[in-house]
């Protein structure tokens, strides 16, 4: 007998078989059972879960000689006609090739002949989204009222390219994507009917791969059987599908955590050179990512990791936090997306791994914030530089603090100058120009000679405390006192000031002492 391909080998005969859609089928079941079958059914839902299965066997169902019934016998002449499909009363179009309003007015010219040889004549029509507006039109008032012995089935993938008009006719049922477990346990069934030994893991890989879709899964079931001589491994679908593998990743990163570029390129250009293409590394390293942020959320689920939590390294887990998490995901899609337009996507990939190592020390803008709070508040409270205690250390065990070093009247003014002359030029001229410099408690003294020059030092009185006390450790409160000058020096510097003003303006004194 002809070789069979898995996806059609397995396809549902009877309702109880279509998997992961309890709902449809219930209800199906319910309205055959109970003598209230529809004139029209559309069935809307994703590739391979199948829609077109659950119309051939509704077709069994309401043509079956032991029926109306919801099990088909599958041995009756309609039965057997049917699951060949080579019966004159199911009809099945396929949308895609068949668009054009000519093909739709044939159908509207057959319904009004009456079945063969069947209780219905069931016409199931795939793909009906493709069909133009003109042909949807052309439908509208056959489906709306038409004869008694007709059932339409649509199916579609794109539900909402289907008109309203035609919706509205219509008993709509939505298929939904299959579990991961349900399709990992149809391939065990399998397997175990193939007399096929696998890995639980490789298996799950194929179920996680399918996306939901059980055809998907039963054809990529028969590719990897075709390599595995009987006993399929995920090491072996990693080698012959140039897969990254976690444990490949899981040493990556933890190379990345310690900062060993050079360990990493080592281990990609290990990777690449088995004949993982560039694409499919950032793939699987997008979905590491991926996953280990579901881990830092509390997601544990295997149907959503695609692997248990202990294949993931410990460490790569405990060493980002969610929001470097994210942002790794985010760079990594944002590479896939612009790979395409790259000169060279090996080095495209090297310099986001290489970026990626500096990833622990990212913070979110809200993170920072709350970190210059703290800050201030340790400044504030004085805790600044002092060590917490540990979970498990009593007070007495908290080193005692020992606070800051005594004032030096002298290092502390050269500091302070030196940052002036760096930061605020005027002010260091004003603050040079002191003649004494004294503390006493908390409050520190600078003796000026002039006004001019101590207003000055007043109006930056703040800035003067704040990096005394970031050279000291010492908060002080400043005071600023203006001695007289002597009245000498004041008599030399009015006769020099006169002088100057004569020289300026080219003049003479007429009156005055």
């Amino acid at each position: 007998m002809a070789y069979e391909v898995t996806a059609t080998k397995k396809r549902p005969h009877l309702f109880d078989d279509v998997a992961g859609q309890d709902f449809v089928v219930s209800t199906l079941k319910n309205s055959i059972n109970s003598d209230r079958l529809a004139h029209a059914y559309l069935f809307s839902g994703p590739r391979g879960v199948g829609k077109t299965s659950a119309a051939r066997i509704l077709a069994r169902a309401v043509n079956c000689q032991e029926g109306p019934t919801s099990s088909p016998c599958g041995v009756c002449s309609s039965c057997v006609e049917i699951s060949r499909g080579n019966s004159l009363d199911v009809i099945e179009i396929d949308g895609a090739s068949n668009t054009s309003v000519n093909d739709i007015r044939e159908i509207r010219d057959e319904v009004l002949f009456a079945p063969n040889a069947s209780r219905y004549k069931v016409y199931i029509i795939d793909e009906v989204h493709m069909l133009s507006n003109s042909a949807f039109n052309a439908l509208l008032k056959t489906i709306e009222e038409p004869p008694p012995y007709i059932i339409f089935i649509f199916a579609t993938t794109e539900i909402h390219k289907v008109p309203a008009t035609i919706r509205s006719r219509c008993q709509q049922f939505n298929f939904r994507l299959i579990p991961v477990e349900v399709i990992r346990d149809l391939l065990k069934n399998v397997c175990e009917e193939f007399g096929i030994t696998a890995e639980d893991d490789a298996l799950f890989w194929i179920a996680r791969e399918a996306t939901g879709s059980q055809r998907d899964a039963y054809t990529l079931f028969d590719q990897v059987a075709a390599f595995s001589d009987g006993h399929i491994t995920t090491e072996k679908i990693r080698e012959k599908l140039g897969l990254v593998g976690i444990d490949n990743l899981n040493e990556l990163l933890e190379d990345l955590i310690d900062n060993n570029i050079a360990g990493v390129m080592e281990k990609l250009d290990g990777v690449l050179s088995q004949g993982v293409p560039v694409e499919q590394f950032i793939v699987d390293l997008t979905e590491y990512f991926r996953n280990i942020l579901f881990i830092r959320h509390g997601i544990t689920r295997e149907a959503l990791l695609g692997q248990s939590v202990s294949r993931f390294s410990t460490r790569v887990i405990e060493a980002f936090t969610v929001s470097q998490l994210e942002l790794a995901v985010e760079l990594l899609l944002k590479l896939f997306r612009d790979i395409r337009f790259s000169l060279n996507q090996r080095y495209e990939l090297e310099l986001l791994l290489s970026r990626i190592s500096g990833l622990s020390s990212y913070l979110t803008p809200a993170e920072m914030y709350e970190q210059i709070h703290t800050l201030k508040d340790d400044l504030k409270n004085g805790a600044w530089g002092v060590p917490a205690a540990s979970a498990g250390e009593s007070e007495a065990e908290v080193p005692e603090e020992t606070g800051p070093p005594p004032f030096d009247n002298e290092a502390v003014r050269d500091e302070l100058l030196n940052f002036m002359k760096k930061k605020k030029l005027t002010l260091f001229s004003a603050l040079e120009k002191s003649t004494q410099w004294k503390k006493e408690d908390e409050d520190l003294l600078m003796v000026f000679d002039h006004d001019f020059t101590a207003q000055l030092v007043r109006a930056e009185k703040r800035v003067i405390e704040d990096q005394i006390f970031e050279i000291s450790g010492h908060r002080v409160k400043l005071s600023i006192k203006v001695e007289e000058a002597r009245e000498e020096e004041s008599s030399v510097f009015k006769d020099e000031s006169i002088e100057n003003v004569k020289k300026v303006f080219r003049g003479e004194v007429i009156g005055g002492e």
